[in-house]
């Protein structure tokens, strides 16, 4: 798989299709012979595939044709929207919550709500899916890359201060991979220097920090509700926040300009604007998928601890961190990382591929893509080039120096979600295909 966008998803549908055959030998049980590699034509590890996604409940349907019968399918003459909102901000224990059509736009509007914009600079990580610094770049501000922790996959807190500037006003954390960032020291970098915070927790619902769910710790959170997501409409996303100012205007901006709450005018339209509303029909689907992402949690979590417990001690094998401070992950991929050297200095992309014949889909992450075209093509153009002097612009290639976060790009292997709803012995396989390729790695070549 390429290093783009589009892996994690392509990922994610072909780990929930494949059905692959095969036997097992586990970490820490009574030791076999790892056998022949599938790859070059032996036994699979894993048998019977893993479990497709998104899962529908057919007692969930009756709901949705209600709503579909009616014919009101727009929020503004429905309340079906206006429900989900309300459970959904319950489940996170915050005051507020606004659906979006997607994630994408659920950060464009926390950014308008929060008059972020041009000559702005918002911090944020490099380690993400693309959308969180396209939506900054579309608002003609600038995206300024910390480094990543390689343990956690998080944004580095020790790095985020020596990128301020006095044009700086946001930090924008992403909970990448459904895995906490450090909230307490970005909140408290973020005070000390006046900035807010905007949490993509667009991977990460229901993930706790000390107990509270992520996406309610900054000034805004942001969720998205794509059909990989745990929580799912096929596309959707969310705003959140205990702010009821900020969700006022995020409202208005979301329905057009539309006056709402504390947020009034003398016109139909005292502010500026656009359609960005959930339908009712996506918003009857998302009542009915809310119903499982508890257990499911639960079960990710589980599932992601027992994995871990068998991976550890396997050479080259280094499973993730997370914070002390880490309550509930959400587990929208279960990421390592992939020593080469420990594998007879065998490609990642090969040691993906052994993985693949033996029943065990995985990834590759994301690459380094700030150093691809769009970043530069966007500080290259008309509207750039006029919102920040020639100076910065150039200062900015010069202090784009992410060795970490480079590293992790060489290294990252993620398990998608879906097989962390499987059964032990699935985790078991996960595990046991690794060791089988770990001592077969000299006839990989």
């Amino acid at each position: 798989m390429k290093n783009s966008e589009v892996t994690r998803r392509r990922f994610l549908a072909a780990s929930g299709a494949a059905v692959l055959a095969g036997g097992a030998v586990a970490q820490g049980a009574v030791a076999k012979k790892a056998g022949k590699l599938a790859l070059l034509g032996g036994e699979p590890v894993h048998k019977g595939g893993w479990l497709g996604w998104p899962v529908w409940d057919p007692n969930d349907e009756q709901s949705v044709l209600d709503v579909l019968r009616s014919g009101v399918w727009c929020r503004l003459a429905g309340n079906t929207v206006s429900t989900f909102e309300k459970k959904y901000a319950e489940l996170l224990g915050v005051k507020r919550c606004l659906c979006t059509v997607n994630g994408t736009n659920a950060l464009l509007t926390a950014l308008n709500t929060l008059d972020i914009g041009v000559g702005d600079e918002v911090i944020t990580s490099p380690y993400t899916f693309i959308a969180t610094y396209n939506v900054i770049l579309d608002s003609c501000a600038l995206p300024v890359f910390a480094d990543t922790d390689p343990e956690t996959f998080q944004l580095d807190p020790d790095t985020i201060e020596s990128r301020i500037t006095e044009n700086t006003r946001a930090i924008l954390p992403v909970h990448i991979l459904g895995l906490p960032a450090d909230m307490d020291r970005i909140n408290a970098i973020a005070k000390k220097h006046n900035l807010v915070v905007i949490e993509d927790a667009c991977q990460a619902w229901l993930a706790e920090w000390g107990g509270k769910k992520v996406g309610t710790l900054g000034d805004l959170g942001c969720f998205s509700f794509q059909n990989s997501k745990h929580l799912t409409c096929g596309e959707g996303g969310a705003v959140v926040s205990n702010n009821e100012k900020l969700m006022d205007r995020a409202y208005s901006i979301h329905n057009c300009g539309r006056p709402h709450g504390t947020l009034t005018g003398e016109t139909e339209y005292p502010i500026t604007g656009t359609n960005r509303r959930l339908t009712e029909i996506q918003a009857a689907i998302l009542l009915g998928q809310m119903k499982r992402l508890v257990a499911d949690t639960k079960r990710r979590n589980e599932n992601a601890r027992y994995l871990t417990s068998k991976l550890q001690g396997i050479p080259g094998i280094v499973p993730h961190k997370l914070y002390p401070k880490v309550t509930q992950a959400a587990y929208h991929l279960y990421p390592l990382r992939y020593k080469k050297e420990e594998f007879n200095n065998v490609p990642r992309e090969k040691f993906l591929k052994a993985l693949a014949a033996e029943g065990v889909p995985a990834a590759d992450g994301y690459g380094p893509q700030y150093r691809w075209e769009g970043l530069k093509s966007s500080l290259a153009s008309k509207n750039f080039t006029r919102a920040f002097p020639a100076e910065r612009l150039k200062r900015y290639w010069d202090e784009l120096n992410l060795p970490k976060n480079d590293q992790l790009c060489q290294e990252a292997v993620w398990f998608g979600q879906n097989m962390l709803l499987g059964e032990k012995s699935d985790m078991d396989d996960i595990a046991n295909a690794i060791v089988k390729i770990h001592e077969n790695r000299d006839k990989l070549g």
